[in-house]
Order: C-alpha cells, then structure tokens, then sequence
C-alpha cells in the first residue's frame, strides 16, 4: 500500500481533470493544516475552496497560450490532519517523497504555511526555495512554538538538502527576523522594492539569484498580495504587490526545474470567493509556466 492510499482521501478533483496517477506529470494534494494559526484561522476550509473556484473560472492562459486541459493532472485527494503538527508533517514528508520519487511533480493547495516544513523534508536532493510571501516566517520561536506559521521558513532553512533561499514581496518582519536573513546571506526581495524596481528588473534578479538550481520548490503565501487583490487569508498585509505584478514576475522565471509548488494562507470566510479564485488562477498560471519551461 503506498502512503497516498494510507494518508489521503478522495475529494473534488481540481479544475475536473481526471488523469490516472501514472499517466500524470501533476499531482495535486489538498493540505488542509490549520493547527498554529495566530490571527485568522480558516485555512483548513482553502483546499475545497480553491478547487471548487478552480471549476468555475476559465482554464485558458493568455501569457501562456495554453489550456489546463492539455496538461496530465491527477488529484491525489487531501492528506489526513492529525492533531499533532510533526505527525501531519510527517505524513506529508512521506507522500511528497513518494510523489516525487515517481517522477511526478507536486502541486501543494493549503492549509497553513507550517507545510512547507514537511513537503521540503521530503525533496531527497540539494534543491533552492523561492517564496513569495508578506512575512519573512524567519523568527526562532513563536508564542511558544518553534514550528508554526511565523518560524516555518526558519525551519525550512534548517532543512539538510537546501542550499539557497529567496524571499519576494515581504513587507513585514521583526528584527529578529532581519538580523538572521543578513547573518545567514538569505536573500529578500520587498514589495518596496518590485513597486519601484519594475517587474522585468526584478524577475531579472530572482533568475540570476536561482541560477543553475538543479531543483527548485516554489512557495506561494497568497498574503503576498495587497489585501486589495485578495482579503481572505490569515495574516493580511497592506502595501503589498498586485495580482498581476505576481503573475506577470512568474512568467518570466525559469521554473524549469521546479519539483514541487504550494500555495497557501488562504482563509475563504473571510470574504465571498474572491481570494480562493485569484489562488487558482495562479496555479493555472504556474503550472501552465512550467510547462512552457520544460518544452
């Protein structure tokens, strides 16, 4: 029996894809974690929310040229939560290995940024992070917890098989955070900085930063976004960047190595479906990105 048998159940298949696990080149698992949220909780309810939008928006991309139908997609469910956070993380660590040992690439729809954690232990090879997110998520410790939303990038930076982290479009941050980011030469781009710069400049910058990666996970804080683009995740931010500056950056990096994305925080209670269909189209817009990378 393989972990994805053991730890997910079946659910509405995104966009209504059907493609079996093997013919695939995608495989989307739902990860409804909601266990460390600080502010506004909600995120378990986003895998539903993002798949059902994702039944209800058109699949054709313009900057891409290509339709979510023609691509191999198989919905692997959601993972099962456990109440302790190191067995959820365990359980994802599990399947992430196994999706990825297949071939597969892995498409994450959260839930709580906590999961980043564990689908990164689960990447056996030397691989960079690219993170796009409001916050740094760098501090050590958190209202006591040291795995949580606000301490996961930290966590992910401890991980063995990383080599390189990049974060784009943070705004918020302690100076704990800011301190660590400089002593340990993490590199951040802020929204200041991509309002001002420019979207070719900056996309310029995140392609030279990530190099040769052999392998790169991409993660996706919908928080990155000005709360005017999308209301309902669980830490807002004003001053952030636009849907389409988001976008229009992504088109322009090469994902061609990319192994696995998630994207995560969103709170769909929070307002009338607007931030579940704004997630997926950017997982139309990223996976449709690989594809014309790959080719």
């Amino acid at each position: 029996m393989s972990f994805l048998d053991l730890y997910t159940s079946p659910v509405i298949k995104f966009s209504g894809i059907e493609c079996e696990f093997n013919d695939a080149d995608y495989v989307v698992l739902g990860v409804p974690l909601d266990l460390t949220s600080s502010y506004r909780p909600g995120s378990r309810f986003a895998p539903l929310a993002i798949r059902e939008s994702s039944l209800n928006i058109e699949d054709f991309s313009f900057r891409t040229g290509i339709s979510l139908n023609d691509l191999k997609i198989h919905d692997a469910g959601d993972l099962h939560i456990d109440a302790n956070m190191e067995e959820t993380l365990r359980r994802l660590e599990l399947a992430t290995r196994e999706i990825l040992g297949e071939g597969k690439r892995l498409v994450l729809i959260g839930g709580e940024h906590t999961l980043t954690l564990g689908s990164t232990r689960g990447i056996d090879r030397d691989f960079a992070i690219l993170c796009f997110d409001a916050h740094l998520d760098l501090r050590n410790e958190y209202l006591g917890e040291r795995i949580c939303h606000a301490t996961v990038m930290r966590r992910v930076y401890e991980v063995e098989r990383l080599r390189r982290m990049l974060m784009v479009g943070t705004r918020a941050a302690c100076r704990e955070e800011v301190a660590y980011a400089e002593e340990q030469r993490i590199s951040f781009i802020s929204s200041h900085e991509i309002n001002s710069r420019g979207i070719e400049e900056i996309s310029s910058r995140i392609n030279n930063l990530l190099g040769e990666e052999d392998a790169i996970y991409l993660s996706l804080d919908v928080d990155v976004l000005d709360p005017a683009f999308a209301p309902a995740v669980q830490t807002p931010e004003p001053d952030g960047i636009s849907t389409y500056q988001l976008l229009e950056i992504i088109s322009r990096i090469n994902l061609e190595n990319l192994v696995a994305f998630d994207i995560v925080e969103v709170a769909p209670k929070y307002d009338s479906g607007v931030t579940a269909a704004v997630a997926a189209r950017i997982i139309f817009e990223v996976l449709s990105r690989i594809d014309i990378c790959r080719t």
